[in-house]
């Protein structure tokens, strides 16, 4: 672990030292406030460009951002934001309140690993993610899904623990084009057994012939990793984690919480019989209790409004702050128009924070082919709720329209540049106070530029 983490501060430092050929001048902390664009104004959340992170955690990391940052804005179409962007080449920059670790860093590294919750501190994360789910013996682990070993880890390659699966493994079938198949979940083993394994890059194509090794391309899961992202770190054993060595590891670098009650695949039958969501929406709060956070450090999130109320009624000091994400414009064609009716009922409900994806909160001005807030963004706005948004780097290369993430304002992407362009309007226009992203550098860049 010492030496891979030391390698990863001399990549990234390598990088940043590397990047940016372009300024003629070091520019260090503006004197006065910016609009973004050198214009004099401050902008909603404050702070001058290089300011260290408002609550002061993670002050002493040195943050390292890595040649990414640079290739986006170089990227970009020529106007104000990207000379704004390229006069904050040199920095300085630190951990910023405005940046929330999507999964660790899996654009790169095994999300929920350690080894991919390290890189994101060292990029300037200030809170750090842990989906939370729970194993047969009731712990909990960091997992994106209650059933997602079988294609974010090599569990399939282990046969005792691949036994039990919840669904064994079916082979791609060639001739009928059937994808692999099966169903491992966190519920299916111990926490022991969880933590025995290796966290692998999330697999897409479900392709596997077979998984008994994890050697490449599979590594013991049912798919590959998409070509976008990378098997760089695949080939040695990344470490998966429960949530007490999240947030053990988490406050070593002296930085925040967010942890997402994930429903499980059963839900709303209780699981083994007696525990239920709300025994596991409880749990995470006492953890956290446990291990001494104070609950201003923490972000509770869930998709399911009944956690999200639950927290609000039996743990107010952690309801104040918990997110509610807000799939529900993916549900059904009305979802969108629901969705955006319900902001007031919700914050008169007590919920604080809504947290939409990115589509939803931005559209298309084809007469002035910009992007603009949405009518979710403004019924937010009106209602008194603080945004937050996800997800960013998940979309791959830009070129084609940036697919999920972009579809509300795909006829004006088409290069990777223009993903800069979306933060800004998500900052300076829907106001979004913080947004998740799965390779924090590029968010960071943009946060020290704006002083956010």
């Amino acid at each position: 672990m010492i030496a891979t983490t030391s390698f990863l501060a001399g990549f990234l430092a390598f990088g940043i030292a590397f990047a940016a050929p372009w300024s003629p001048f070091q520019l260090g902390p503006p004197a006065s406030h910016f609009d973004g664009y050198g214009n004099g104004f401050r902008g909603p959340h404050g702070g001058a460009s290089g300011s260290t992170s408002s609550s002061g955690r993670g002050s002493g990391i040195n943050v390292q951002l890595g040649p990414r940052p640079y290739y986006l804005v170089d990227n970009m179409d020529a106007g104000p934001l990207k000379d704004k962007l390229e006069s904050c080449s040199e920095g300085p920059f630190s951990t910023s309140d405005f940046v929330v670790s999507h999964r660790g860093a899996p654009l790169m590294f095994p999300e929920h690993s350690r080894q991919g919750y390290v890189a994101a501190a060292r990029m300037g994360a200030s809170i750090i993610e842990c989906d939370v789910s729970f194993t047969s013996d009731r712990e909990l682990v960091c997992r994106h899904s209650n059933c997602d070993l079988h294609y974010t880890t090599n569990i399939l390659a282990n046969a005792t623990l691949a036994a039990k699966c919840t669904q064994p493994f079916t082979p791609y079938n060639a001739t009928t084009r059937t994808p692999a198949s099966a169903q491992c979940c966190t519920s299916d083993i111990t926490l022991a057994e969880f933590k025995s394994l290796c966290a692998e890059m999330e697999a897409s194509t479900f392709n596997a012939l077979n998984v008994s090794t994890t050697t490449s391309p599979n590594f013991g899961r049912i798919g590959v990793t998409p070509d976008w992202r990378t098997n760089m770190y695949s080939y040695s054993c990344a470490e998966p984690m429960s949530l007490r060595d999240q947030i053990s590891l988490v406050e070593s670098y002296g930085l925040n919480f967010t942890a997402e009650a994930k429903t499980p695949v059963f839900y709303p039958t209780p699981f083994q019989g007696n525990y239920t969501q709300a025994d596991f929406a409880q749990q995470i709060v006492d953890t956290f209790v446990d291990m001494g956070i104070d609950p201003s450090r923490v972000w509770l999130q869930s998709f399911l409004p009944d956690d999200i109320f639950y927290w609000i009624a039996n743990d107010p000091a952690f309801g104040v702050q918990a997110v509610y994400l807000d799939e529900r414009a993916d549900l059904s064609p009305t979802g969108y128009d629901e969705a955006v009716a319900s902001l007031p009922g919700l914050a008169a409900r007590g919920v604080k924070i809504i947290a939409p994806s990115t589509w939803q909160l931005v559209t298309a001005n084809n007469a002035t082919g910009q992007i603009v807030p949405s009518s979710y963004a403004i019924a937010a706005n009106a209602a008194g709720l603080e945004i937050i948004t996800w997800s960013l780097e998940r979309s791959g290369p830009l070129n084609t329209g940036g697919g999920y993430y972009y579809q509300s304002v795909s006829n004006l992407i088409n290069n990777d540049g223009d993903e800069f362009t979306l933060i800004d309007v998500l900052a300076h226009q829907v106001n979004a106070t913080k947004i998740f992203s799965d390779w924090v550098g590029t968010l960071t860049y943009y946060a020290n530029c704006f002083g956010l």
